[in-house]
Formats: structure tokens, C-alpha cells, sequence
């Protein structure tokens, strides 16, 4: 008892001594004061935070925490897919996996209230809820391809402009990304990400094959593959930019007239089932109402 009281107050005093030491040894240095008085800012921070980022910053937080709870790793396809949508913020991995956990909630809360098989419907609810962020995803990422797509033919046609006008490959590239960021936003976040990342010191053709592996467009593919040619046989960039332009035109030509030939067949189903039956209501109807009145009058 003697030993256990003695080595108590010496952890006592010691922890007493390191205390009132602590401010001396732990002062910062000259150099750190006048650091500290550089950085540090006397302005008041009258931002204000608005309701959507505090609901984004709290189911933030909820993703993060049931992925620390539940001890699951980063999905690196689901960031690749994420990725291949638009979608590049460090946060946004955390932000879907929240809502993949909510969305089967609520989902299943709002199947509660169905009176009839109530059981039934509040897991199919929450089967739907949780394929909802999924299904939304796989939307999000094809529109965002037909944009794209729609883009090309625009986007290589000025930019053999700009290297016929001498400007180098990549100088041409941010000239375009500048010019079309109103109209093709989403070509021109794939341009400024390959120059960032060559600026990075990745290079060219790595970056353009990171592009196509991105985007999973058979036109990407066929523009590195025809920059990873001229690299390597030394054919001039501007002759093979105006033939690949006239085959993007081209396929783009034989697409449109594809899909105007699929309407003749499209067109058959709303024609049987919404416009024939007005023609027949119309030109019947008068017979049906002239042969029952003439039925009428004949039986009386």
C-alpha cells in the first residue's frame, strides 16, 4: 500500500511539473511567432453556409463514418465510373456510398405505409431504392458520352483550324477547350484534364489514351490511334487531322441517315395503336350510328 501511494504522488508531481512547464518549453521560437502573425488574419469570416452544403457536408460524413464502421474499402470501379460521368471531387465516392445506404431506407420507410402486404412492398421498395443511385449513374454516364459524341466533329474541326493556323497540338487543344466551353462543356473538361495532366508530366500519348480509356468512345480510341501513327511513321499532324475530321464526318452522315431509316419502322407502333383507331372511330362511328338507327326504326 505504501509502494502503490508513493509511486501515486510521484506521478502526480511529475504530471504537476510537466504542466506548469509545458507553456515555457512549448513556446514557439521568434521565427514561428512572426510566421503565425503573417499568415494569421485579422478580417472577419462573414461567409455564410448554406443549408445545401451543410445536408452535403452531413451525408458526407454519414458515408464516411459507415465506411470506417463497416471497414469497406474504396470501390475503384465504381470511382472509374464515377469518374467516366463528370464527377471527379474527392468527395464524391463518400457522397454516393451514403446514398446507397439511404436511399434503401427510405425507400423502405415509405413502403411502411402501404396498407395490403405491407412486408412485401416495404422490401421491394428498398430494393428499388438501393438500385436507384446505380440506374442514375449508368444514366448520368451515357449522357454524358452522347454529349461527348456530338462534340467530336465540332471539336476536331477547330482544331485542324488551329494547327493549320501554326499552332502546336497542344496549344490547338486549349484554344478549342476555350472556344467550346459553352456549348460542349463536357469536351472541354476532357481537354483541360489531358493538359493538366501532361503539365503533370505524363506524356501526350499516355494522356490521349487516358482520355479514350475515360470516356470508352470508339472515336477517342481511333484519334490516339491515329496520333500514336503519325508520331511514329512522321506523317504531317494536319493531313491526318483533315482525313480523320472527313471520317468523323462521315460516320456521323451514316448515323443520321440510320436512325432516319429506323424511324419508318418506329413509326408503325403509335400509328396502330394511337392514329388508327381515331380513323376508325371517325369514319365507322356515322355507319354504326346510321345501321342501329335504321335497325331501330325497322323493329318498331
Amino acid at each position: 500500500m505504501d509502494i502503490l501511494l508513493i509511486f501515486a504522488i510521484g506521478i502526480t508531481v511529475f504530471l504537476t511539473i510537466a504542466l506548469l512547464s509545458a507553456p515555457v518549453l512549448l513556446k514557439p521560437s521568434p521565427e514561428a511567432e512572426r510566421l503565425l502573425e503573417v499568415v494569421t488574419s485579422s478580417r472577419d469570416d462573414k461567409r455564410t453556409v448554406r443549408s445545401k452544403e451543410v445536408m452535403q457536408e452531413t451525408i458526407l460524413r454519414i458515408g464516411r463514418d459507415l465506411r470506417a464502421r463497416l471497414g469497406m474499402a474504396e470501390n475503384e470501379k465504381l470511382k472509374k465510373r464515377l469518374i467516366e460521368a463528370g464527377m471527379r471531387d474527392k468527395s464524391t465516392l463518400d457522397i454516393f456510398f451514403a446514398v446507397q445506404i439511404v436511399m434503401p431506407l427510405l425507400g423502405g420507410f415509405a413502403g411502411s405505409f402501404i396498407p395490403v402486404n405491407t412486408a412485401f412492398w416495404v422490401f421491394a421498395c428498398a430494393v428499388v431504392g438501393y438500385m436507384s443511385p446505380d440506374f442514375w449513374l449508368t444514366k448520368k454516364t451515357a449522357a454524358r458520352r452522347k454529349r461527348i459524341r456530338r462534340s467530336i466533329p465540332d471539336a476536331l474541326d477547330l482544331l485542324t483550324i488551329c494547327v493549320d493556323a501554326g499552332l502546336g497540338l497542344d496549344q490547338a487543344m486549349l484554344r478549342v477547350g476555350a472556344e467550346l466551353s459553352v456549348s460542349h462543356p463536357d469536351i472541354n473538361e476532357e481537354l483541360t484534364q489531358v493538359n493538366l495532366e501532361q503539365r503533370a508530366g505524363k506524356p501526350r500519348m499516355e494522356a490521349w489514351q487516358a482520355l479514350a480509356d475515360r470516356t470508352q468512345l470508339e472515336e477517342f480510341k481511333a484519334f490516339v490511334s491515329m496520333l500514336i501513327q503519325t508520331d511514329k511513321f512522321g506523317t504531317p499532324i494536319l493531313k491526318a487531322l483533315n482525313q480523320f475530321s472527313e471520317e468523323i464526318r462521315m460516320k456521323r452522315r451514316q448515323h443520321a441517315e440510320e436512325a432516319a431509316s429506323k424511324t419508318k419502322i418506329k413509326i408503325i407502333f403509335p400509328l396502330v395503336i394511337c392514329i388508327f383507331p381515331c380513323i376508325f372511330i371517325v369514319l365507322l362511328a356515322p355507319a354504326i350510328i346510321s345501321i342501329s338507327s335504321g335497325f331501330k326504326s325497322m323493329g318498331q
